[in-house]
């Protein structure tokens, strides 16, 4: 039989190679049963055709960070204050080298980006590098200024999205261009509009440098001083500085995908890097508080991701550039490549349970792209 480059994901690495394909599926995706039948996988139980993803677990110690911490781990910087009293975050960050795990078994090559101030690399006491990057936080109008220095035999540079100079728009044609081995250059701009975005590699050729790990998230909260009234209100709870802001349970959900064969198609798809994460051990809410998810895109190969909440619906903020929701009441959003925005929605008065959520492409999910909020219970 003639494997697939979707087949050659459930194998799980090399040494299934010499296993029936049927026998991979059952031992890599369910561990038991005949996949030839619809129902009945062949151990008597008629819902085992049921389960998601790869048997076994990624060893997040070795990758260095975990897809659960990713969802609330926000790198504040080094803060200090400017003589016209703004804040002044200041970030040491580097571009690297380094294999992940992606599934059980599963190893990619990346090039990732590191942080000194990031919380994995606090918690580690050494440099980590993630995928994604570590998700920067600011406030609007903050002075951001990152030192980037290139440990990684390969060219990068770190492209923001963002309102600057073109000399800091980390591009191979302006400002210091691409950042070599060994050497460092510094990005400093002022933090606006505030919203949900990202900063990823822009050195050529693109695909390979963002599909490979070059990218993380970066959060601008809305100063609540700039506006009056209820945006005021609004951005209060927006802002990491408010106590309002403690009303909410925030999360930051980057979607990505790799090839793992380097064919421009992907195998493995996720969210925050490790496949089924939040399926295998799903997210638990506080029901007293109203859900806010930063959602991003960084998504290769594939023209579109999405994301699909069960048995609820959420509010929509495209780029996070707007104080009131641009989309109502939805359950399903898409998202091109770099696009992202902000989802709230509650739970509260709902039953104790497990809701999914995940791609509406549902080979996406099959993959890799599933996961489950936990309200209650264990």
């Amino acid at each position: 039989m003639k494997l697939s480059r979707r087949d050659l994901l459930k194998l799980g690495g090399a040494g299934f190679l010499g296993l029936p394909l049927a026998k991979v599926i059952r031992e890599v995706l369910i561990g038991e049963g005949d996949p030839s039948s619809p129902h009945d996988m062949g151990d008597g139980n008629p819902d085992a055709h049921l389960s998601f993803g790869p048997v076994g677990q990624v060893d997040h110690e070795r990758n260095g960070f975990d897809p659960h911490t990713i969802l609330s781990d926000y790198d504040f910087g080094t803060t200090s204050d400017l003589p016209d009293g703004r804040t002044l975050r200041e970030y040491e960050f580097y571009a690297m080298d380094k294999e992940i795990e992606i599934a059980p078994g599963v190893f990619f090559p990346g090039w990732v980006y590191g942080s000194l101030t990031s919380p994995a690399s606090q918690r580690s006491g050494r440099l980590v590098g993630q995928v994604p990057g570590p998700t920067i936080r600011c406030v609007e109008g903050d002075r951001i200024r990152i030192k980037f220095t290139n440990t990684s035999p390969h060219p990068h540079t770190i492209h923001f999205h963002g309102i600057h100079s073109a000399k800091m728009d980390g591009v191979p044609l302006q400002g210091d261009g691409l950042i070599h081995q060994g050497q460092s250059t510094y990005y400093e701009f002022d933090a606006y509009p505030f919203g949900c975005h990202l900063y990823h590699c822009h050195a050529l050729p693109l695909a390979r440098h963002i599909h490979k790990g070059l990218y993380g998230g970066f959060i601008v909260d809305p100063d609540p001083e700039r506006y009056a009234g209820e945006e005021a209100a609004i951005a209060r709870t927006r802002n990491h500085n408010y106590p309002e802001n403690e009303q909410y349970q925030e999360m930051f959900m980057l979607m990505n995908a790799f090839d793992t064969n380097f064919d421009k198609e992907n195998e493995v798809y996720a969210v925050n890097t490790v496949t089924f994460a939040y399926h295998h051990q799903p997210i638990d809410l506080d029901r007293s508080k109203r859900q806010r998810i930063y959602l991003v895109n960084v998504t290769e190969f594939d023209p579109i991701n999405s994301m699909h909440l069960h048995a609820n619906f959420f509010d929509y903020y495209d780029h996070g550039t707007t104080l009131t929701p641009t989309l109502r009441t939805i359950d399903t959003v898409s998202q091109i490549q770099a696009q992202r925005g902000i989802l709230e929605f509650s739970f509260e008065g709902f039953e104790d349970g497990l809701y999914m959520f995940h791609a509406h492409q549902s080979e996406f999910a099959e993959l890799g792209w599933m996961g489950n909020f936990r309200l209650g219970g264990e």
